[in-house]
C-alpha cells in the first residue's frame, strides 16, 4: 500500500495571469481522493498551505512581484514535503503556479541530504523556467524557479533551508520545451541540464528520452522528484492552464512519461502546477491531473 500526503498550494502569486489558485481545489473536487483510494492508496490529507489574498498584500510588495510571500510560502511548503518524506509518505503536492516548485523541490533536497545523498528532478514544461532577475522580460517569479534551485537568482530564494543548490544540474532532465525567451536560451544551453525539446522528442520518440532521462536522474541519487507544469502537455489536451503553447506533449506521451518513472521505483514525490479552471473545459484538465498522478503512483493497463 503506497501511502501519500497531499499538500494544496493555491497560489497564483508568481504569475501575471490569476486562477491556478483554485486549482488544488479543482483537482481534488475532480475525485483525486476517490481516485487515490480505488488504487489502494492510504492518504494523508494535509490542506492547503495559508497563502494570502493579493488584495491583502501590500502595494510595495507588488513592485516586487510578490517575493516575501512567495518565500513564506516556500518555506511552507518545503516543511510540509519534509514531514511527510521522514514519515516515510509519498508527497503529492497541488498547484499553483510553477514558482511553488522551488518551495517543494528545496524540501525533497533537505531529506535527500539527510540520507547522505543527492536527488533527481524531472522538470516537464512547455518552458524552461531558467530566467534570472537580469533576464525575465516580466519579472514573474514562476519563470524563475528552476534557476533558483541550481543556485541563481535572488539570494533569499536561492537559499531556502539554508543551503544551494538544492539539485545538480547534471541530475535535471527537463522535458517538453518549445517556447523560450530569448536570453533564457543561453541560460538553458549552459546550464548542464539535459534538456529535451519537442524537436527531439518528434525525432527520437518519448520512450527513448525518457530512457534517457531516467538515467540523469536516478545517476548517483537517492530517488527524484517530478515536477509537472501543465502547459507541457497540448492544450487540445489539457486546456485549463494559464500559459498554454501549441505543439505539446500528447495525452499518451504524458503517461508514457509517468509510467515509466513509476517503474523505477524510486520517484520520492511529485507535483503537479499551473491548472486554471478558469481556462478549464468541463474539467477536462482537472481530470487529467488525477489520470496522471495515478500513473505516476504506478497503475498500469493490465
Amino acid at each position: 500500500m503506497t501511502a501519500v500526503s497531499i499538500i494544496g498550494v493555491p497560489s497564483d502569486l508568481g504569475a501575471n495571469m490569476r486562477g491556478a489558485n483554485i486549482g488544488p481545489t479543482a483537482i481534488r473536487i475532480a475525485g483525486l481522493h476517490e481516485k487515490l483510494k480505488m488504487m489502494g492508496c492510504e492518504i494523508e490529507e494535509r490542506g492547503d498551505i495559508t497563502v494570502p489574498l493579493r488584495e491583502m498584500i501590500s502595494p510595495s510588495e507588488l513592485a516586487i512581484h510578490y517575493r516575501p510571500a512567495i518565500l513564506e510560502i516556500c518555506n511552507r511548503i518545503s516543511d510540509e514535503v519534509y514531514r511527510a518524506l521522514t514519515l516515510g509518505r509519498k508527497p503529492i503536492v497541488l498547484g499553483g503556479d510553477h514558482s511553488i516548485g522551488m518551495g517543494t523541490i528545496s524540501g525533497v533536497s533537505r531529506f535527500t541530504r539527510e540520507q547522505n545523498g543527492a536527488m533527481g528532478l524531472v522538470w516537464i514544461d512547455a518552458h524552461a523556467d531558467m530566467n534570472t532577475p537580469r533576464t525575465s522580460h516580466t519579472g514573474n517569479i514562476h519563470g524563475m524557479p528552476l534557476s533558483v534551485l541550481l543556485g541563481h537568482g535572488f539570494p533569499d530564494l536561492v537559499n531556502i533551508n539554508g543551503f544551494s543548490p538544492k539539485v545538480k544540474a547534471e541530475n535535471v532532465a527537463l522535458i517538453g520545451i518549445r517556447t523560450l525567451d530569448s536570453e533564457e536560451k543561453e541560460l538553458c544551453r549552459t546550464s548542464g541540464v539535459r534538456y529535451f525539446t519537442m524537436r527531439e522528442i518528434d525525432e527520437r520518440g518519448m520512450h527513448a528520452v525518457m530512457q534517457e532521462a531516467i538515467a540523469v536522474v536516478t545517476n548517483g541519487t537517492v530517488g527524484f522528484h517530478v515536477s509537472f507544469d501543465l502547459d507541457g502537455i497540448d492544450p487540445l489536451y489539457a486546456p485549463g492552464v494559464s500559459t498554454p503553447v501549441t505543439g505539446g506533449i500528447s495525452y499518451r506521451e504524458a503517461h508514457l512519461i509517468l509510467e515509466m518513472m513509476a517503474d523505477t521505483k524510486k520517484v520520492l514525490s511529485m507535483e503537479f502546477v499551473e491548472l486554471n479552471p478558469m481556462c478549464d473545459s468541463e474539467h477536462k484538465t482537472a481530470g487529467l491531473v488525477i489520470d496522471l498522478i495515478q500513473s505516476t503512483l504506478g497503475k498500469s493497463i493490465v
